[in-house]
């Protein structure tokens, strides 16, 4: 299963946090409102991590580091892409479903829509949540409840049987 990463807003939230055990003076205020405990939350989950967001390969150099992660593979969004997005659909949806590939995935981001939700469930073979994070406070620990208790229902579901 896939775990696709928004940054902006999700893993750093608008709003500064309160004390987090952040990392300090970073020279730019908005990676000081980075979590490092949400690297490891999201390790804990045990599933296949990628960046899904306008950072790109930046955010192995930048985000990764301070939050205690691997190099994660980076969904490589085109500069344009041909198909005009249905009205309302979020412009990374369905790139992100086509990166998936019809297996099963989680996509963590501050502007997933019903929307989008319902053009996942209409075209992409596997299962899907796709959790909206509140921008203005990043991941919670109900985000990481949610996502933990779907991902662990996904897994049961896959796990062979005993004879």
């Amino acid at each position: 299963m896939l775990v696709f990463l928004d940054v902006d807003g999700t893993l750093i939230p608008l709003r500064a946090r309160a004390a987090t055990g952040a990392l300090g003076e970073s020279g730019n205020p908005l990676l000081d409102r980075l979590d490092p405990a949400d690297g490891r939350r999201l390790l804990e989950l045990g599933y296949q991590l990628v960046w899904a967001t306008t950072w790109m390969m930046e955010a192995n150099e930048v985000i990764s580091p301070r939050l205690g992660l691997p190099e994660l593979p980076v969904v490589d969004f085109p500069e344009t892409d041909d198909e005009e997005p249905e009205r309302g659909l979020h412009w990374k949806t369905a790139f992100l479903t086509r990166w998936a590939a019809g297996r099963p995935f989680v996509w963590i981001d501050d502007e997933v829509t019903d929307v989008d939700r319902r053009w996942v469930r209409a075209n992409h073979p596997g299962d899907a949540l796709l959790r909206r994070v509140d921008p203005f406070i990043g991941l919670t620990d109900e985000d990481f409840s949610t996502i933990g208790r779907w991902l662990a229902g996904r897994a049961e579901r896959t796990a062979p049987r005993s004879p």
